[in-house]
């Protein structure tokens, strides 16, 4: 009995398509660079929600902090999100 080829076929291509078209993109991204000034900056920010609007601009902050424990001593994990944006309006 001869093995269906053709839905395993259609699988693999599909496969190998995801397989090259991420090989590509990973190609593409630039290597960040590491901003100590910019750490230093999400480092002071408190933990919470805050937005600030001056005369032509919003600026808001984002901070998130926990650990989570497998177990009551087990292995911990801390995770830190930390955003900054900014959202500047100006007349042309």
């Amino acid at each position: 009995m001869p093995l269906p080829l053709a839905p395993i076929a259609g699988i693999a291509l599909r496969y190998g398509v995801v397989a090259v078209a991420t090989y590509a993109v990973t190609r593409r991204i630039e290597r960040g660079h590491f901003d100590q000034r910019s750490e230093d900056a999400m480092d002071d920010i408190n933990e919470g929600i805050s937005v600030r609007r001056e005369a032509e601009q919003f600026n808001g902050t984002v901070r998130y902090r926990r650990v989570v424990r497998l177990g009551k001593s087990g292995p911990g994990v801390e995770i830190d999100v930390t955003t900054l944006g900014r959202i500047r309006f100006r007349k042309i």
